[in-house]
């Protein structure tokens, strides 16, 4: 992969997800399926789209001609902040979200088949490439994008979340392969709604990625009676951009409340959101980011991360972030009096891992009381260094430290860590912890290390320093179907080139009615290569008959329902080139 300085900021945790673009491997046919889709959307889009659409296809210089690769994408991006990389489908959302919180778009390298042109519910380099890429040109929108993955990377999610993404990526796989069989199609389509009806509780990732479909991938804006194409689902989709400013698609307007609407990722949306410009779209999540545990914390914030089972971080009033998985919370009167977590934990400051506070000293698991002491009226963390020595919290001293909770927590001071001028950690020798009755912590169990904090203020998925924690997003062990054509079909990629040569080149015309020849003879259900040879025998004004041949075909061809749409529609491109 060709680095420039977006890329390079990007952590090594998602790295790994990361992989080349297989562009020698795209057909002359996936070519000209992006050909078709990419002049469609520009003849239908133009009065369609918003206008920054148009503007960004200019800046990113993508063709719509042939794939674009990605290295010549980074080459103009760089220069509006942002950077692409190539993933293998589906990856998981977190990580989707951490990508675009970097400045980074991720394109699945794969390119949708022939019979999936109009829609694939499986991400693909025309979703990717032609639908999100060119709008992230407007810089309000691009701040929009990059502050949803921000907030998005940050939602803890359930382990139904994670089960739910799993199928729908085997569901995309399956669907996405030409050679897939009925029944494996069915069955992966069972196993994803069998998911679907068993989430219980909507997770906070389960509400921004709904938010996030409707703005980021079907977002509609301007009036609700006019309203403009933005969503990259709606941009990179001719079957659903065609038909979602129709009466029959509600439009509503867009508040946080599209959070709580569910999306079939198989099936055209009966509803769509509105916004009236770009700065609603960060207004709206904004809204929704305070009800989240990373601006709540507190006792909601521990019960998301404790449900999550996990990674998680809780940031104490202090400043000291606890990345572990939680597994308890103790209460009284709504309020948190003890916080545990269960295996390898770190503790941070600032993003940064303490020294000495990583996950092989704190293998077992981290606890902590979290409230003010009974006697003082200032929280700890607010005492000068000064003033910490003169109510005795000094090294060496013995101290018993009552909690308006009722923890007490008595021991030898061994350090304490200071951060910024405020106390953030206590070490106890010869400690004993204990709360109602019950035993938290003994002397034999070595050091206490005791969080310093009156409260917590913010609690968010994933550690505060993923490099020193170790985060690492494996490759999903299912890989995208690589598709090995037959002899048939390579046969049928052969023509496609041939035609392709013929446009690029601009030469060897004289060809076309042999090529349309060996098509109708060996291809005969092929009608994207017949349509790109009559497109040149109509632009060069060459072989009237072959093109009237090449035409009935295409109009007989259209009595199919699946190609009906498609047909017309290329056929209409046609007659607007030969009236231009």
């Amino acid at each position: 992969m060709e680095m420039n300085e977006i890329l390079e900021q990007l952590p090594e945790h998602l790295m790994s997800l990361v992989i080349d673009q297989p562009y020698d491997e795209y057909s002359a046919q996936d070519h000209a399926v992006w050909r078709y889709v990419m002049r469609q959307n520009v003849h239908y889009l133009g009065k369609m789209a918003h206008e920054a659409y148009f503007e960004g296809l200019k800046k990113t210089g993508i063709s719509l001609d042939k794939i674009p690769s990605m290295y010549g994408m980074n080459r103009i991006l760089k220069d509006i902040g942002w950077a692409a990389v190539a993933v293998d489908g589906f990856i998981p959302p977190s990580a989707f979200m951490a990508f675009q919180a970097y400045n980074i778009l991720v394109i699945a390298a794969d390119i949708r088949p022939i019979d999936q042109i109009g829609y694939t519910p499986a991400p693909d380099i025309i979703h990717e490439a032609a639908g999100h890429a060119p709008i992230i040109a407007d810089p309000k929108y691009a701040d929009f994008l990059r502050r949803f993955g921000e907030i998005g990377s940050k939602a803890f999610l359930s382990p139904q979340d994670y089960k739910l993404y799993k199928a729908i990526r085997h569901l995309s796989i399956i669907k996405a392969d030409p050679y897939s069989t009925l029944e494996a199609i069915q069955q992966a389509g069972q196993h994803l709604t069998g998911c679907s009806n068993n989430m219980g509780e909507s997770s906070e990732l389960a509400k921004i990625r709904s938010l996030h479909w409707w703005t980021v991938e079907y977002g509609l804006i301007g009036s609700l009676e006019n309203p403009k194409i933005y969503g990259a689902g709606l941009l990179s989709s001719i079957a659903e951009s065609s038909e979602c400013l129709k009466p029959h698609v509600r439009k509503l307007p867009l508040t946080v409340e599209a959070a709580n609407y569910n999306f079939d990722i198989t099936e055209p949306q009966p509803q769509l959101f509105v916004t009236p410009d770009f700065d609603t779209l960060n207004r709206v999540l904004n809204e929704f980011a305070s009800t989240m545990a990373v601006h709540r914390g507190g006792l909601y914030g521990l019960n998301q991360a404790i449900r999550s089972e996990d990674t998680g971080t809780c940031v104490y009033s202090s400043g000291l972030e606890i990345s572990g998985i939680f597994t308890e919370v103790l209460e009284k009167n709504g309020g948190t009096v003890y916080i545990r977590t269960a295996g390898p934990t770190n503790l941070n400051y600032a993003g940064k891992e303490l020294p000495g506070h990583g996950k092989a000293y704190h293998s077992q698991g981290f606890g902590s009381p979290v409230g003010m002491i009974r006697y003082l009226s200032v929280a700890l963390e607010d005492f000068s260094e000064e003033e910490l020595g003169q109510i005795g919290l000094n090294e060496g001293e013995h101290v018993n430290l009552d909690f308006e909770s009722g923890v007490h927590v008595a021991g030898v001071i061994k350090h304490l860590t200071i951060r910024d001028g405020r106390l953030i950690l206590l070490g106890f020798d010869d400690c004993m912890v204990s709360y109602e009755g019950k035993t938290l912590f003994e002397p034999s169990w070595g050091t206490y290390d005791m969080a310093v904090g009156k409260n917590i203020v913010s609690v968010y998925a994933g550690p505060a320093d993923p490099e020193a924690f170790g985060l690492f997003y494996p490759a999903p062990a299912e890989k995208t179907h690589k598709i090995r054509h037959d002899e048939t079909a390579l046969s049928l990629h052969a023509i496609y080139q041939k035609v392709r040569d013929i446009r690029e080149n601009n030469c060897s015309f004289a060809l076309l009615p042999s090529l349309w020849e060996e098509l109708k003879k060996e291809h005969p259900g092929d009608w994207l290569c017949a349509l790109e040879i009559l497109e040149l025998l109509k632009t060069k004004k060459i072989d009237d008959d072959v093109a009237s041949a090449i035409t009935v075909f295409l109009h007989s061809k259209q009595s199919e329902p699946s190609l009906s749409k498609m047909i017309a529609d290329g056929m209409a491109i046609l007659e607007f080139i030969s009236q231009a």
